[in-house]
């Protein structure tokens, strides 16, 4: 087990390198995500948000975050997972987003904080291509990290509302 972990370790120190993007890792059923880290505000644990009338189903509301209303969605339902009920580790990452020349900030509900990679993007491999599904389109690509896979979100897609509801995609289980 040492070993292994020491394995997974070098191999992130290594892919430390100018031109590697940290990426800020989390979990959602089971399946480990990664964003940017750059678009990164900051990590809020679990608090209620206000319901906003007639939003899609995965927004679940907004909060006020020092003076600035952030609207809260809940990548479980985004994605088309099963939901469950938020628990301790259940956190908000809150991100900011430039989509249309107009920065959009929002809170993502995920499971729990993993960890932050360096990782090479263009070491990335492509989605694999389904005739009959689109769930690419929430995903950048697919990267191994020791012996997992991590997967690397498209926030501009997530973040994009005018995304219509019957194109939602199932990205996992």
């Amino acid at each position: 087990m040492i070993t292994e972990k020491a394995s997974i370790n070098e191999q992130v120190i290594l892919a430390d390198r100018d031109g590697d993007t940290q990426f800020l890792t989390f979990m959602m059923a089971g399946e480990e995500y990664g964003m940017d880290i750059l678009a990164v505000q900051e990590i809020r644990g679990w608090e209620e948000v206000t319901a906003i009338p007639n939003s899609p189903q995965y927004v679940n509301g907004a909060i006020n975050l020092r003076g600035t209303i952030v609207p809260v969605i809940d990548l479980r339902v985004r994605f088309g997972l099963p939901q469950i009920d938020y628990g301790a580790l259940t956190v908000v990452i809150v991100v900011s987003v430039v989509i249309k020349e107009a920065t959009k900030i929002m809170g993502l509900v995920v499971d729990a904080v993993s960890d932050v990679y360096s990782i090479d993007e263009e070491t990335a491999k492509d989605v694999p291509d389904f005739q009959d599904s689109e769930n690419s389109q929430f995903v950048q690509g697919l990267v191994n990290v020791g012996e997992k896979m991590v997967v690397l979100l498209n926030l501009k897609k997530i973040l994009d509302l005018e995304v219509k509801h019957s194109e939602q995609l199932v990205v996992g289980g």
